[in-house]
């Protein structure tokens, strides 16, 4: 178990600072948490109440209602196939026994290499693609036992690592937004003018 590391305790103070109250924050470090240890620790859940000053069950709480959050170690490649009623209709279950006989092992288990964890997963919003499936997140239309095939044996050597980082990675490139970039936020209490994104500039003369 681990908490935020030295690097990423200096992250998650940037990010706070861009909101009028620290608990605001809770979400980007749960997935700063996640992205540095690839699922949400207990101890990662402590540090964080102690940061934006919640308690453990408050930030746990927050994470435990979004399915992105794990808890305990998964693969470094989550995939998640739509079960769903476009997906289902389209051949979504013939694509998870596909998947289970592939990569050996039952829905809500990981392989014993630790390279690919398999789940069901909810509507994933694109319907008129089905099936559809996630890794990491990452999205994969229409997707044909065959195609699946192909796509284990890419995430397997590597050939998508450009594509799609490791579970936990939501983007390779961090947010940063300049003091004189941003929305002006200040707690509700304090505010007293409209926030400076919803002014209207005047039109050039």
């Amino acid at each position: 178990m681990s908490r935020l590391t030295e690097d990423n305790v200096r992250v998650a103070h940037e990010i706070i600072s861009r909101y009028p109250r620290p608990r605001s924050a809770t979400i980007p470090l749960l997935h700063l948490a996640q992205q540095q240890d690839g699922y949400v620790t207990n101890d990662a859940i402590r540090h964080i109440g102690e940061l934006v000053g919640a308690t453990s069950a408050e930030v746990l709480g927050t994470a435990t209602f979004y399915e992105m959050f794990k808890f305990e170690p998964v693969g470094k490649y989550l995939v998640n196939i739509c079960r769903t009623m476009s997906c289902a209709l389209m051949g979504g279950e013939e694509l998870m026994h596909h998947a289970e006989h592939r990569l050996g092992i039952k829905a809500g288990s990981t392989t014993p290499d630790g390279m690919f964890t398999l789940e069901h997963a909810e509507c994933q919003a694109a319907c008129t693609e089905a099936p559809t499936l996630q890794v990491n997140y990452r999205y994969r239309f229409r997707v044909t036992p065959e195609t699946f095939d192909a796509l284990i044996d890419d995430l397997a050597a590597g050939r998508l690592d450009s594509e799609i980082p490791a579970h936990g990675t939501v983007a390779r490139i961090r947010q940063h937004i300049p003091a004189e970039r941003g929305v002006g936020a200040v707690p509700p209490e304090d505010a007293t003018n409209a926030p400076s994104w919803m002014t209207v500039a005047e039109a050039p003369k």
